[in-house]
């Protein structure tokens, strides 16, 4: 029996507290199977009778191993520095996304579980280059490429998680089997990261425009559509379905590419808002975010804002990337369902979020630009007193 119908199955979820891994566990529960979620806080949304939670923290050993007990598969969705000014701090993205998964991929093999599914990133392979149609073939991306942290050690990460395929369990247990899910950008109703921090930029007038190409092409993939392709990897998995994902990458989203800014108009709009005709070029946005980081990293010790872009997000954002998911419907069965931003954007509309829910912290946002400006003036009129000073 499968992990689809199997009451006795046990599957533990790290990064549990979040939107995703709640998300795949509220699933699972629904399909009679037991779920634990860790995490080191418990989620925003209710967890339902019958799912367990432990609090924990994969950089803890001891922690991770005494949650495992009793599991017979691990999906590792635990993260950190996805975005924003998390995605600058350098040690605590390193000590979570790698050494975390290392402790995971450890207590794997001394708990016995034989079934390990990683979730991954597009950003394993992607740095700012365009990639059309891509496939799991592409090299990794050389580590010091990278221009975060987060992709840098997501792809250590990877790497060790499907170096860990067929490792030898523990008590002679059989084969530990691993596999990678390279999800693009992850949306969906409640979703508690992005569109949060997009509505949020609405509400304080800052989306006053788009950059990049109106080309450029990126892609999605609904929460409900990522959930599945983790549940068939686990089950392609089993020695019943010949272990086809074990030891395999897949890149994971809605299928056809889109514009980034176009993907979000109906959210924009259905909320009251008023869509940006402005364009910048890319260059220019680029050139912004990386003066800002290197503002937040010269003064977050003392006031750590939130920048309004990074240089991944511009990449991101800006630059056509995009992959093919036929390697995940032929090997994983894998058929994404059809979900657009509308249905997404009703959700939010439904609960509060919108035009007349104007808030007063909007001045926040006015400060930290003008902080930014004001310190970059200073940095410009400072460097040609010192270059003259030592002429």
């Amino acid at each position: 029996m499968g992990i689809l119908q199997s009451p006795t199955e046990t599957v533990l979820i790290t990064g549990g507290g979040g939107y995703f891994g709640h998300r795949l566990g509220c699933i699972l529960h629904k399909r009679g199977v037991h779920v634990i979620l860790f995490d080191v806080r418990k989620p925003a949304l209710e967890i339902p009778e019958g799912i367990r939670f432990v609090q924990g923290d994969i950089r803890d050993l001891s922690e991770v191993e005494e949650a495992f007990t009793g599991a017979s598969c691990v999906f590792h969705t635990a993260s950190y520095g996805m975005s924003g000014r998390e995605q600058l701090q350098k040690s605590k993205i390193e000590e979570i996304n790698v050494k975390g998964t290392e402790n995971v991929i450890q207590a794997c093999i001394k708990r016995g579980i034989p079934r390990l599914i990683y979730t991954s990133t597009f950003n394993v392979v992607f740095g700012g280059q365009v990639i059309k149609n891509g496939d799991e073939s592409l090299p990794y991306l050389p580590l010091h490429l990278h221009p975060d942290n987060y992709s840098r050690t997501k792809s250590v990460a990877e790497m060790k998680v499907l170096k860990a395929n067929n490792s030898q369990l523990e008590n002679g247990r059989g084969l530990l089997k691993t596999c990678a899910l390279r999800p693009a950008g992850i949306y969906g109703p409640g979703e508690q990261r992005h569109i949060p921090r997009i509505i949020g930029y609405l509400e304080k007038g800052l989306f006053k425009c788009v950059h990049g190409d109106p080309s450029t092409l990126v892609q999605f993939v609904h929460v409900d559509n990522l959930v599945s392709a983790h549940i068939l990897a686990a089950e392609s998995m089993k020695p019943e379905k010949n272990e086809v994902a074990a030891g395999q990458a897949y890149f994971i989203s809605d299928g056809p590419p889109v514009n980034n800014f176009e993907f979000f108009r109906p959210l924009v709009e259905n909320l009251g808002y008023e869509f940006p005709t402005r364009r910048l070029p890319l260059f220019l946005i680029y050139f912004f975010a990386f003066v800002t980081e290197w503002i937040h990293f010269l003064v977050s010790p003392v006031y750590n804002f939130q920048p309004l872009l990074t240089r991944t997000e511009v990449y991101k954002t800006g630059v056509t990337h995009y992959f093919s998911i036929e390697k995940a419907k032929r090997d994983l069965g894998y058929e994404p369902q059809g979900y657009t931003m509308h249905e997404v954007a009703d959700w939010y509309k439904s609960h509060g979020y919108g035009r007349r829910v104007r808030k007063v912290k909007e001045r926040s946002y006015i400060w930290d630009i003008l902080f930014v400006f004001l310190f970059f003036v200073a940095v410009l009129s400072w460097v040609p007193a010192v270059v003259g000073m030592n002429v």
